[in-house]
């Protein structure tokens, strides 16, 4: 049985995790919508730098068994397909 103590950091870090996400889904969104088109160097560079550093997050979590691989895993692909839905609806319009 997990101590309510782990339980409790677990969904903690879970959430840190999930949130960091979401701030990367509106930063995005922010620069699609305001700034510049995803065939941009500087879309693409912020893009991948901001997932870069998510991905270390959940891999630092992991490692501290706060969050579990595929919860990291299925984390960062969810933000990939709304990335990828914000992608295609930009090349739309």
């Amino acid at each position: 049985m997990i101590p309510e103590v782990a339980v409790t950091d677990q969904e903690k870090a879970y959430a840190l995790l999930k949130a960091d996400a979401d701030k990367i889904l509106k930063l995005i969104k922010v620069q699609m919508d305001n700034l510049t088109m995803p065939q941009c160097p500087l879309y693409e560079e912020v893009l991948d730098t901001q997932m870069f550093g998510l991905s270390r997050e959940i891999d630092f979590a992991v490692r501290l068994h706060l969050v579990s691989e595929a919860d990291g895993k299925k984390l960062l692909e969810n933000l990939e397909r709304q990335l990828n839905v914000l992608h295609e609806a930009a090349q739309k319009s």
